[in-house]
């Protein structure tokens, strides 16, 4: 048993190593000035200023400035909108009338704002309100007439 010796140099536990966070921290840096350890210090070039939203033009902008191709809602067509009124001239309603019309069991039910722009072209066009506005003017507004 002379070749058994024990060890007694002592061991220290330690918290985990501080986040990038702490290390930042006025006390902590403080702390390693006074212990004379080396302290970094790095200048960001776009420190403080917003210059990342002015760059110069990435590939996304570049693919939608190239983009030849109109993106945009289809709007109620000229045809549409000349019907929807005639046929709410001829039952002599307004838009505000049509919008509230109530006959024995249709409703329309819509803001006169809707029928306002229905009538101006627009509106994107909805099928359920195009098919409640058939109903109530008793006029096709889809297709051939």
């Amino acid at each position: 048993m002379a070749g058994i010796t024990q060890d007694w140099e002592p061991v220290v536990l330690r918290k985990k190593a501080p986040t990038a966070a702490a290390r930042k921290d006025e006390k902590a840096v403080n702390a390693a000035r006074r212990t004379g350890a080396e302290i970094e210090t790095i200048k960001k070039s776009n420190a403080g200023t917003n210059k990342a939203a002015k760059s110069t033009a990435t590939l996304n902008t570049r693919k939608l400035d190239e983009e030849t191709e109109s993106l945009s809602h289809e709007k109620v067509p000229s045809e549409m909108k000349k019907a929807i009124m005639q046929a709410r001239m001829d039952k002599k309603l307004t838009q505000a009338q049509l919008a509230q019309f109530v006959p024995s069991v249709q409703m329309i039910n819509e803001k006169p704002q809707t029928i306002q722009e229905y009538e101006s072209g627009k509106a994107i066009p909805n099928q359920q309100i195009i098919s409640k506005l058939e109903k109530a003017l008793g006029a096709k507004l889809r297709g051939k007439k």
